[in-house]
Parts: C-alpha cells; sequence; structure tokens
C-alpha cells in the first residue's frame, strides 16, 4: 500500500505579517511608547486587524520610591558610635625611649670600677716587675690575656644584643609592611628573614619555597603569610615540640621530687633554659647579657598577658589539676607546674619568633594540657570494633 507524498503548504504572507505585527505590539508596550495591554491576549487581539478588544486602562504608579544619597553630616548621630566601631583602629604607637638616670649611674660607676680595676693591675704589674722582671713579664701577659678575654666578652655580648634587636626590629616593619600592604617593604622583611637562618639546613626547603613563589605574590600581606607558611611554620612546629619536652620533665620532676626546694630549683633551671633554647632556635643568640635582657622581656610579656589567659588557661589548670590531683596530689603539681611552664614556652615564642603570628594559629595552653594529663602523653587509643 502506498501513501501519496504530502503536499507542501504553500507559504502564507498573512500569517507572517500576523506574528510580526503581534511582536511589534507587545514591544511597543514593554517599551512605553504604546498603551500597554493587560495580557498578551489583549495585545493579540489589538493586532488582529477587524477585531476590536476592550482593553483595561493601565494603572499608574504614583508612590514611587526614590533613593537619596545623603552627605556624611546627614547620618544620624545616635548611629555614629556604631560606624565609628566598625573602623579598625590606628596601631598603637611605639613608646618613645626616655632618658634614665639609672642607666646613667650604672655605666658611670662602670667605668669608674674599670678605672680602678686598670689601676691595680698598673701597679700590681709595676711592682712585679720592680721584684723580677720575669715575673713582671708573666705579669703583663696573664692581664694582656685577660684584657683580651674580656674584649672578646664584651664584643660577643654587643652582637647578640645587636642581634635581638635586629629581630625586634624585623616583626616591627613586618607589622607595618603587613598593615600598609606594602610589597617593597614585605620583600625586604622576606629577604632579611631568609638570611637569618640561612645557615640552617632545616629551612632549606622553605627557603627553596619562599624563592620559588615569592616573585609571584603582588601584595605584601600576602608575602608576609607566605614567609609564615614557609619558611616559619616548620620552626613553630618544632619550637612547640621543645615546650611540650621541658613541660613534662617539668612535670615528672615536680612529681616525684622530695622537696619544695628542688622543684623551685629545677623549674627555674629549665625556664631559663628553655628560653635560651627557643632564641637560639629563631635566630637569637643571647649571651648572659643579652639572655637576662631576653628574660626580662619574657617575664614583662607573660605578666601583660597573664590576665588576657586567665579565662583560657587557669580553668583548663584547674580541671587538669582535679583530674591529677585523683592519683595523686603530687601528680596535680605536677601538672600545674608543667602547664605554668608550657605558659613560659609560649610567650617566649612570642618574643623570640621574626614575626607575629597571623598566617599560622598561636600555641597555647591547650595545646600542651592533654599530654600532661595522659600518662606518657600518648592519645586514648580508638576503639575498634
Amino acid at each position: 500500500m502506498t501513501t501519496s507524498p504530502r503536499k507542501p503548504r504553500a507559504f502564507d504572507p498573512g500569517k507572517l505579517e500576523h506574528h510580526s505585527d503581534e511582536f511589534t505590539a507587545l514591544k511597543e508596550a514593554e517599551s512605553g511608547s504604546a498603551k500597554p495591554a493587560t495580557s498578551k491576549r489583549d495585545i493579540a487581539a489589538s493586532a488582529r486587524p477587524g477585531k476590536a478588544s476592550s482593553t483595561r486602562k493601565p494603572r499608574s504608579i504614583e508612590n514611587r520610591a526614590e533613593i537619596e544619597i545623603l552627605p556624611d553630616e546627614a547620618v544620624d548621630e545616635a548611629y555614629s558610635d556604631d560606624i565609628e566601631k566598625l573602623t579598625p583602629p590606628p596601631p598603637p604607637p611605639s613608646p618613645r625611649k626616655r632618658f634614665s638616670f639609672a642607666k646613667l649611674a650604672a655605666g658611670a660607676f662602670s667605668a669608674l670600677i674599670a678605672m680602678a680595676a686598670g689601676l691595680w693591675i698598673d701597679s700590681f704589674v709595676r711592682e712585679m716587675f720592680s721584684r723580677n722582671d720575669i715575673l713582671g713579664w708573666v705579669a703583663l701577659g696573664l692581664a694582656a690575656t685577660g684584657l683580651l678575654a674580656v674584649l672578646a666578652i664584651v664584643i660577643r655580648e654587643v652582637w647578640a644584643i645587636s642581634r635581638l634587636k635586629q629581630i625586634e626590629e624585623l616583626r616591627q616593619r613586618g607589622e607595618e609592611a603587613k598593615r600598609l600592604d606594602d610589597l617593597k617593604k614585605a620583600r625586604r622583611v622576606a629577604i632579611d628573614i631568609a638570611g637569618l637562618f640561612v645557615a640552617r639546613p632545616d629551612t632549606a626547603h622553605g627557603r627553596a619555597q619562599l624563592g620559588e613563589h615569592g616573585e609571584d605574590i603582588m601584595d605584601g600581606s600576602d608575602l608576609i603569610h607566605l614567609v609564615e607558611r614557609d619558611l616559619l611554620a616548620p620552626l613553630d612546629a618544632r619550637a612547640r615540640e621543645m615546650v611540650m619536652n621541658s613541660a613534662k620533665r617539668v612535670s615528672v620532676v615536680t612529681a616525684v621530687s622530695p622537696r619544695a626546694l628542688v622543684d623551685v630549683g629545677y623549674v627555674l633551671y629549665e625556664n631559663m633554659r628553655l628560653i635560651r633554647a627557643i632564641s637560639e632556635h629563631y635566630g637569637g643568640r643571647p649571651g648572659t647579657l643579652g639572655f637576662w635582657r631576653l628574660a626580662s622581656r619574657v617575664i614583662s610579656h607573660l605578666a601583660a598577658t597573664g590576665a588576657i589567659a586567665l579565662g583560657d588557661g587557669l580553668m583548663q589548670q584547674i580541671i587538669g589539676h582535679g583530674v591529677a590531683s585523683r592519683l595523686s596530689a603530687r601528680l596535680g603539681e605536677g601538672v600545674v607546674n608543667g602547664l605554668l611552664t608550657a605558659r613560659v614556652g609560649i610567650s617566649a615564642i612570642d618574643v623570640c619568633r621574626p614575626l607575629k603570628f597571623d598566617a599560622e594559629k598561636r600555641p597555647g595552653v591547650s595545646d600542651f594540657i592533654s599530654a600532661l594529663t595522659r600518662p606518657g602523653g600518648k592519645k586514648e587509643p580508638e576503639n575498634r570494633s
């Protein structure tokens, strides 16, 4: 059975004109050049020739919302304080160095004592020469050796103090570059920090990563954050480990020592050793005078942040003391002394670190409490079903 093919429909130009008129009427209604219709059916009816349609009259919107931009003086005073709170506060000004009469007196008396010692050594050497030339030359050689040793100690102390000042200036420059988002200052800070650890093999990978990706950074704050992540993050992990080990030793010695004097002596020794170790870990090499200067800064920082850390740290110490005291009162005291040592270590990290914590998480007491309250500092084993 064969079917005849369908005949092609003839092209009807009237239908095309009908659709074009309908489309034109719709566009005019949308643009406002013609009377707007209420629906597409009315628009199509109005476009058909010879057919009348009753269209609804358009309703005009009389109450239109107008947006007006007011000047700053027109803002309500009741909200001005809230707006000011949204503005970040300016950085605190650096304290000005004032003239100290105590330092002047200490310097004057030190010079006087040095002159008296030099006069006594001179008279002693002359007396030895008057008695015997050999004794005179021996005394002169000993005096010269002692003088050279004192000069070397002074040079080492001055260099160590200047090294600590350099790290402190790096921290201030890093904060300034981050605050101003200055790329040039940030690059100089990054170069100086990388040079601070150039002799450290454990920072070779971080310095390589910094040199590889540092040129691609276009913002100063991002470059400072990159230095933190690539160069200082591994050092921070090692510093946390040092604080943890020191806190564990203090906790164990306090728990097993029979006398309170032994506790105090060992805690003092361990804290001093921890401060020096953290300073050397972050590039500082304090001598005798430099160490006491650094220790005073750590104690000042600990006293300044102690009130802030009470809400977070003291409750944790009390909880740790309560858990450990169920086993032994001495063990509870060891946990508390270990947490206090951890606080000293955290303050030393804040003081000795070349950059302030921003991109990396700052260590807290909660990072060490679990290791001190569990036997051996081990994590609890997971239950396997």
